[in-house]
């Protein structure tokens, strides 16, 4: 029974390990983007785009408006 609980506990680091590998490499390429400063207001303005677009989506899709 321990080597399962062992098993079993292995998973979140993995999950954790995989999410931080997969953010990363999606990092990665724009960091050469965040260095002229007219790509980088471009690249923080989608970013906040992006993620307004995505609350206002939700929150008319689960009615909290």
């Amino acid at each position: 029974m321990k080597d399962f609980f062992d098993n079993v506990s292995r998973y979140p680091r993995y999950f954790i390990s995989f999410t931080l590998g997969v953010f990363f490499n999606a990092a990665q390429p724009l960091v050469p983007l965040l260095k002229r400063p007219s790509t980088a207001i471009a690249l923080v303005g989608a970013a906040v785009a992006g993620f307004l677009f995505l609350t206002f989506t939700l929150r008319a899709m689960l009615g909290l408006g």
